[in-house]
């Protein structure tokens, strides 16, 4: 099993047994961290980042920023950068070769190795990555409230997190998924990336994708898969909960609408940045990193509003070399309903524009709030009366983020006790 990830780099894992780490870390300054930045200290600590080792250094943020490419050449599109007031800095007396102590869920969790402490032009990050300086693009709002000053530095998780259920079922670091790729004989596989329920046309993305990916392969055998890898990260009142996206995706392998040797459903945490074709290029590189060979990208990847071409997600990758960035993309246009064709098909070859009816995400809604099953064009029975379920057993009454969601939901993780 190869373990080479983005970059030629090999995937190791900076992760250490609790009872060996106590001794190193006792005594260390302690550094409360939020949830955004403990996701991704588990990210970059399995590997999903590789060839980070840790948050950015100035020269990589600005090899990015400037260049899409770290400061050693390999294509990265989204800095990965921890923040800090210049006051708490001060306060904690902390400088440059101390390693400090990154606590979460009021336990230790992970070391940070201070390499440097700078500051950078939030106005010139926000409008190189994400093509704006609009405070209303969210991710340019999340530039904007990063503190003044950032540290770069490795990470090394001491205390690695227990998933809780329904997540810890489909939760795969790259040495796990790249196991499961082989135990499975898949020689391809396409990553489907997902923050929503699937309806009909997502189930149509996913089986373009597999056809497109296997389609010089022998037929009589199974070597292409489908992973969809629905992105875990901060929730807004409206979204999807996340345990309805999981078991609804794995809801479409357990009724047989995949067939089993051929869909696997997972998960990966990040908090979306919004930022279109930049972050299509961040996405191929975390699922390269799974060792993922194809990657679909559809209408408007990644994108919000109206800052992007529906289709500037596609046309990114004429900018980057095989040799930079080693998984296929597979680009695909919209899959709607015809009612001329009765059946739901595919842009690319149906004539009847006039009369097609897209899946309207506010159609979608109305028909899950209101709880009546809709025909099977739209929805799998199956995955309906699981959206139902998740959102009673889950989701205090509602498949949609809600207050109550966000102040009582069942964390994605638990940090467990570890005494010092």
């Amino acid at each position: 099993m190869s373990l080479i990830g983005h970059g030629g780099k090999e995937i190791v894992e900076r992760v250490v047994d609790p009872k060996e780490a106590v001794e190193k870390i006792r005594g260390l300054t302690q550094i409360p961290i939020r949830d955004q930045i403990a996701r991704e200290v588990i990210m970059i600590s399995y590997g999903f980042f590789t060839p980070l080792e840790g948050f950015m250094t100035k020269a990589d943020v600005d090899g990015v920023v400037e260049n899409m490419r770290l400061a050693n050449g390999v294509v990265w599109s989204i800095p990965i950068v921890f923040d800090m007031s210049s006051e708490e800095i001060a306060a904690k007396g902390i400088k440059e070769g101390d390693t400090l102590l990154l606590m979460c869920q009021n336990q230790p969790f992970a070391t940070l190795d201070v390499e440097e402490i700078f500051d950078y032009d939030l106005k010139k990050m926000a409008a190189k990555i994400y093509g704006t300086e609009d405070d209303k693009h969210p991710g340019c709002a999340r530039t904007y409230r990063y503190a003044d000053r950032f540290i770069g530095g490795k990470v090394t998780l001491v205390n690695p997190p227990k998933m809780n259920e329904p997540y810890d079922a489909f939760f795969l670091t790259p040495r796990q998924m790249r196991a499961k790729i082989a135990e499975k004989g898949w020689e391809r596989c396409v990553a489907h990336q997902t923050r929503n329920v699937p309806h009909s046309g997502h189930e149509w993305l996913m089986k373009h994708s597999w056809i497109a990916c296997h389609a010089d392969q022998p037929v009589e055998k199974t070597i292409t898969g489908v992973v969809v890898s629905a992105v875990m990260g901060e929730k807004r009142k409206g979204d999807y909960i996340d345990e309805a996206i999981v078991l609804t995706h794995d809801a479409l392998r357990k009724y047989g609408y995949f067939r089993e040797d051929v869909h696997l459903t997972s998960i990966i945490m990040w908090d979306m940045r919004y930022a279109g074709p930049k972050e299509a290029i961040f996405h191929a590189i975390v699922r390269t990193n799974l060792g993922i060979t194809h990657h679909m990208f559809g209408r408007d990847h990644a994108g919000v509003g109206s800052y992007y071409d529906p289709y500037d997600a596609h046309r990114i990758f004429d900018t980057i070399s095989k040799e930079d960035l080693r998984i296929t993309p597979i680009r695909v246009l919209e899959w709607w309903y015809c009612p001329v064709c009765g059946e739901v098909t595919y842009s690319g070859l149906c004539g009847h524009t006039k009369e097609r009816q897209n899946f309207s995400g506010t159609v979608v809604r109305s028909i899950i709030q209101d709880g009546v099953k809709p025909p099977r064009i739209i929805f799998r029975p199956e995955v309906f009366d699981i959206i139902l379920e998740t959102a009673e057993k889950y989701g205090f009454g509602s498949a949609y983020v809600n207050d109550q969601y966000l102040a009582q939901r069942q964390p994605l993780f638990t940090v467990p006790p570890l005494e010092l």
